[in-house]
């Protein structure tokens, strides 16, 4: 697991761009340079002709002055998120005071550069501004995607293993031959049982669930096979869950959990397709397709005589290999926007954005509960959000403070302090886009400390 966000790209997206500034020697020359960095620029020495601008036209980014006449900066930025949230806006001031940037980045700027600044500190801010626009964007696709999957079991991916299980699941589902499902929990296993018998003959037909891992052997057997009245004190008579599905299929989770007394019987009723109930002196008929399902190593369990050889190749007829979540991470932001839309819809609640740094986050996170864990993940934080938007601090304790696991062996030995101080400056100063102001405020050090500290540390940029 790798102990920092990734990083943006090194070489930056290209985007639109509004500059807005009074002053003109200054507005030119930022012009220039963003012109020749291969951005489409716009440029207005007006607020209110921004303002103008807005309206008309969509940017990716906007850098604009903060004291300007009649119009300042504070108001272009608060019209270009009402017009389009998704627009970075990056203010460029004389007046650097810690409040104006306080006030400014709870407004929603992204970034908060004082004058006189660096030519190559504003290509790299607009970069990263850039970057964060198209992981918005990517955010949002996702969620048009989610519109395009169709039926009533839904299995949320876009990963090639996980598209290749899916198209095997197509051909068996009609051939109506049992199905060993295996992989760690969590990683949907009674969700596959449900999409081969969506896509089989039976679909019309009952679909029954019975964890064989939650009864003792007396009772798994009651469940499963029933019973007739009189077979034991206080038995009515009743059917087991096996001639409920007649017609259907049985899903038996956790299949491996059975005793090998309960194994000799699953097996006869495999092989004979018929049923005794407890007590009863008749066969019943029975007609499913058996789909089970396991996160043991079950050959392992067939050489250690504690599962059946029989019973295993009666089962495992076809075998469908679940990934765990950490193999499929393309599958995680697609994932991720699957349980918002569902849990925003249960807890009546409208959020509907997740933070891409959220999704970074989750995407370097190693999910020992698979799937299952990232719908607690999503559910928590969607009862924990008062905004529309799932935020970091909205993530369990754990997970927030990912980034800042970096107590860990590199190339084999023990990282040294120095090493350590600088991973953490670096994480610091990415959380607060590089504003060294405020990274060295959280730091509890001075302007002057950090910035010894970045050239010690080969932090500072030339």
């Amino acid at each position: 697991m790798s102990s920092q966000i990734t990083p943006a790209p090194e070489s930056p997206p290209c985007g639109r761009l509004l500059l807005v500034d009074d002053e003109r020697v200054a507005l030119r020359n930022l012009e220039h340079v963003l012109k020749k960095a291969g951005h489409e620029v716009t440029a207005t020495t007006s607020g209110a002709n921004a303002l103008g601008l807005l309206e008309k036209q969509r940017f990716d980014v906007v850098l604009t002055d903060l004291k300007m006449d009649k119009i300042d900066g504070m108001q272009v930025l608060r019209r270009s998120r009402e017009l389009a949230p998704d627009t970075e806006v990056i203010m460029i001031t004389g007046y650097a005071t810690l409040d104006s940037a306080v006030e400014a980045m709870k407004d929603g700027a992204f970034h908060y550069v004082a004058k006189p600044y660096r030519l190559d500190e504003v290509r790299e801010v607009v970069g990263e501004a850039l970057e964060k626009v198209r992981l918005k964007r990517e955010n949002l696709a996702l969620r048009e995607q989610l519109d395009g999957f169709q039926g009533r079991v839904k299995i949320i991916t876009q990963d090639s293993q996980m598209l290749k299980l899916l198209e095997m699941a197509r051909q068996v589902a009609p051939t109506g031959c049992n199905v060993m499902i295996t992989g760690e929990s969590g990683t949907g296993k009674e969700l596959f049982a449900r999409y081969l018998h969506e896509h089989c003959d039976r679909a019309e037909g009952p679909f029954v669930a019975v964890n064989c891992g939650a009864f003792n052997e007396e009772l798994l057997a009651n469940e499963l096979f029933g019973n007739e009245k009189g077979a034991f004190t206080g038995a009515i008579g009743k059917s087991g869950l096996i001639e409920t599905a007649n017609g259907g299929t049985l899903f038996l989770d956790e299949v491996t959990e059975m005793s090998t007394a309960m194994q000799v019987k699953l097996l006869r009723v495999i092989q004979e397709r018929e049923l005794m109930r407890l007590g009863g002196t008749e066969a019943v008929k029975i007609d499913v397709r058996v789909c089970s399902a396991t996160n043991r190593d079950v050959p392992d369990m067939v050489r250690n005589g504690r599962f059946r050889q029989d019973l295993y190749f009666r089962l495992n007829v076809v075998n469908l290999h679940i990934p765990p979540l950490s193999e499929r991470r393309e599958d995680i932001p697609l994932l991720a926007y699957h349980f918002l839309n569902k849990c925003s819809g249960l807890m009546r609640k409208d959020v509907r954005e997740i933070d891409p740094q959220v999704l970074e986050l989750l995407k370097i996170y190693d999910f020992p509960g698979n799937v299952r864990e990232l719908e607690n993940i999503i559910e928590r934080a969607v009862a924990l959000s008062s905004g529309r938007t799932i935020d970091p601090g909205h993530l369990p304790d754990d997970l927030r403070e990912l980034s800042l696991r970096t107590f860990r062996k590199k190339e084999g030995r023990m990282p040294t302090l120095d090493e350590q101080e600088r991973d953490y400056i670096q994480w610091v100063l990415k959380e607060t886009n590089s504003n060294q102001t405020l990274a060295a405020q959280i730091l509890g050090i001075d302007r002057v400390s950090l910035w010894r500290k970045l050239k010690r540390y080969e932090l500072e940029k030339d």
